[in-house]
């Protein structure tokens, strides 16, 4: 193997790997950023001062304030999209899940793939450092997207690609190396609104700020509460685990954008033609074996009862000892 001697170089070399594996867009950014991951940071402390966190506490952890405070020495990000944006569609009447958990667990094959990639630059730069992080690490994921050039975040809070829209989950290479950054997005939403007119619960209370107390998504994956608020359960529709409207609207992803064949964001067929009956017949073993390899696994089949049970007829019953 050929070392590549410049930063240049091998900064593009890295990307074009990043997009050998699935990646698409892929960008760099330099650590500590520009003056907008400051902003960022005071956004996320006004957003943990107002309780919007909800239940979540671990995203008051400090450590995704300082992304140094994830590997010493680090001085370059790698941010890859992982598109999930499929032609399949859900069965009309059928219980409705988030497209991010329609194929495998985005955090495993991200995951993996990255720790490709680390391996081909280990090989560059044998004294490089580096770390894969996913959502699920302490870190700002969006804005650090963002910095790296590989889309803007939305009203919605979402991070949006001019030509993937917002169906992409994130992953992130942390290292050591000094790599040759790309420029900053631009937001693009302009005077668009219709994403905060369109939730129906009204948990986007302002431009960019969720409020999950009122977060459909939220209360259907990380509400351990054997009942449903019941202003979420008059709202949620079908929506049984997690909820896309804010995305579903956006004019960034109702024009024609790319879709994926990757084999790992295939819809599991039984996500796409879900009913209640189904929901509440399964056992624990039926559940285990449904949710393998799923980022649905969050959802305790307890909850999954609970949910399916308010989307029918706005009942809560406590289901937790069922």
């Amino acid at each position: 193997m050929n070392l590549l001697t410049s930063q240049a170089d091998l900064s593009n070399e890295l990307k074009k790997e990043a997009m050998k594996l699935g990646f698409s867009p892929v960008g760099i950014a330099k650590v500590p950023g520009s003056e907008r991951l400051k902003l960022r940071t005071k956004a996320l402390n006004r957003w943990l001062k107002a309780n919007h966190q909800a239940e979540m506490g671990w995203m008051e952890g400090e450590k995704r304030k300082n992304i140094s405070d994830l590997l010493k020495d680090i001085s370059s990000v790698l941010v890859v999209g992982l598109n999930y944006h499929v032609t399949s569609k859900p069965k009309e009447g059928s219980l409705l899940i988030g497209r991010y958990a329609w194929g495998k667990d985005y955090h495993k094959v991200i995951k993996k793939r990255l720790k490709t990639i680390g391996l081909w630059l280990k090989r560059q730069r044998p004294n490089c450092e580096w770390r894969v992080c996913v959502d699920s690490s302490p870190l700002l994921e969006k804005a650090w997207a963002e910095e790296a050039g590989i889309g803007w975040i939305g009203k919605h809070s979402n991070l949006i690609n001019p030509e993937r829209g917002s169906w992409m989950a994130l992953g992130y290479l942390l290292c050591t190396e000094e790599l040759i950054a790309d420029k900053p997005a631009k937001a693009l939403c302009g005077a668009c609104d219709i994403c905060i007119k369109e939730c129906p619960t009204h948990a986007i209370t302002e431009p960019f700020v969720i409020d999950s107390r009122k977060c459909i998504a939220y209360h259907t994956i990380e509400n351990r509460n054997e009942l449903l608020p019941k202003e979420i359960a008059e709202s949620m529709g079908n929506w049984v685990a997690g909820c896309d409207i804010c995305q579903e609207v956006c004019p960034w992803n109702t024009k024609d954008i790319v879709k994926t064949s990757d084999p790992d964001m295939v819809p599991k067929n039984w996500l796409m033609e879900l009913t209640v009956e189904q929901v509440l017949s399964w056992d624990e073993k039926e559940w285990g074996q449904k949710l393998k390899d799923s980022a649905l696994k969050r959802i305790k089949p307890w909850m999954w009862r609970r949910n399916a049970l308010a989307t029918k007829n706005n009942v809560s019953i406590n289901l937790k000892t069922k």
